[in-house]
């Protein structure tokens, strides 16, 4: 009896259990297409702070060049010494 329980689970579980667990996460995966309206919110936030960012790094950049005129050439070989440093 033992012998037969077995096999039939097994059989059961590859051809019956295995294809509705896919078939489910499948339908879960296309039901959600599209970012939910908080994702979107959060987004939205993300760009305003990305914004003021870029406005305030652009205050800083003129500043500093009012003050110093040289300091981006000054900026762009600092860098290029610091990458053949680490080769």
């Amino acid at each position: 009896m033992e012998d037969i329980i077995v096999p039939v689970a097994i059989v059961g579980m590859l051809f019956i259990g295995l294809p509705g667990l896919i078939l489910h996460y499948l339908t879960k995966w296309k039901s959600q297409t599209g970012i939910s309206s908080q994702d979107e919110a959060l987004l939205d936030e993300l760009h305003e702070l990305a914004r003021r960012l870029d406005q305030r790094l652009e205050s800083v950049e003129r500043i500093v060049a009012a003050e110093n005129p040289n300091w981006k050439d000054n900026r762009v070989t600092d860098l290029s010494e610091q990458r053949r440093q680490l080769r």
